[in-house]
């Protein structure tokens, strides 16, 4: 059988987007953002914006990047489709006396005027919009000529990249969306954003996933981690028992702990685009 996705339609975005802010509600992801908390600093870092400088987080979640930028004064605006998560990052922000507007916002409809930020960033976010072409060019739309996109995007290759793949192989991903590990790779990060660009810095780095063992990671990410926590809910006892093995040896392949515990080191790519 033929479907619409191989005779050339695009895939209802609208309905998938529906399906990943019901998976990204479950659970608590806020959770797991806290942890994330260095990237959001190291690329805040990086990027060295002037203060004052008008910041826009896409698919912010509980707000690490946010924060980061608002501790280095710049004017931040924090957007994310899941406005559960927009309060945990306003109430983080209130708790450091931080200045932040909390929008709720679509990654592929930004509700900017063109050229309206210095600075757009995400941090493991806005690689999750299906429509991951759009998203790019959003991003690129309303940063200013001369201001600068800055990403942190988990890479094929590394440890979460794994992990998505592994998730794939036993909950199909809807049809005609691509790995989200795809803002992970220079080539695709070329197509998307080269033409508009006057450079791309491309840094490999890693995140340090520590956990008490491999059991706690997973009990963790099954719990409040929604595309975990959504895979397991679509399996049976015996499938999610498939899923539970094939996550341990993941984790074991990446595993450097020597002592029963986690220490995982997770390969994310650190990206800064010049707009021209």
């Amino acid at each position: 059988m033929t479907t619409a996705t191989e005779n050339g339609a695009k895939p209802d975005y609208d309905a998938i987007k529906s399906k990943q802010n019901a998976a990204w509600s479950s659970g608590d992801y806020a959770k797991i953002g806290v942890t994330l908390q260095i990237v959001g600093e190291q690329l805040a870092e990086t990027m060295d914006l002037a203060p004052d400088a008008r910041v826009l987080d896409v698919a912010a979640g509980n707000g690490h990047a946010t924060l980061a930028f608002a501790r280095r004064w710049s004017k931040v605006t924090s957007t994310d489709y899941v406005g559960a998560l927009l309060e945990r990052g306003r109430l983080r922000a209130e708790a450091e006396g931080l200045d932040v507007t909390f929008q709720v916002a679509d990654a592929e409809k930004l509700p900017f005027q063109d050229g309206a930020f210095d600075a757009v960033v995400s941090t493991f976010g806005v690689m999750f919009a299906p429509d991951q072409k759009q998203a790019a060019s959003e991003l690129v739309r309303v940063c200013r000529s001369g201001g600068k996109i800055g990403l942190a995007n988990w890479t094929p290759g590394g440890f979460i990249g794994q992990l998505f793949k592994t998730l794939g192989r036993h909950v199909s991903p809807p049809p005609g969306v691509h790995s989200p590990a795809l803002w992970g790779m220079r080539g695709w990060i070329d197509e998307a954003m080269g033409g508009h660009a006057a450079s791309i810095a491309f840094l490999p780095r890693n995140f340090i996933f520590r956990y008490r063992s491999p059991d706690h990671f997973v009990d963790v990410f099954r719990t409040f981690y929604g595309p975990v926590h959504k895979a397991f809910l679509a399996l049976d006892a015996e499938r999610q028992a498939a899923l539970n093995a094939d996550l341990h040896a993941t984790i074991a392949q990446f595993n450097t702990a020597a002592n029963g515990s986690m220490r995982v080191p997770s390969e994310y790519a650190e990206i800064v685009v010049v707009k021209a």
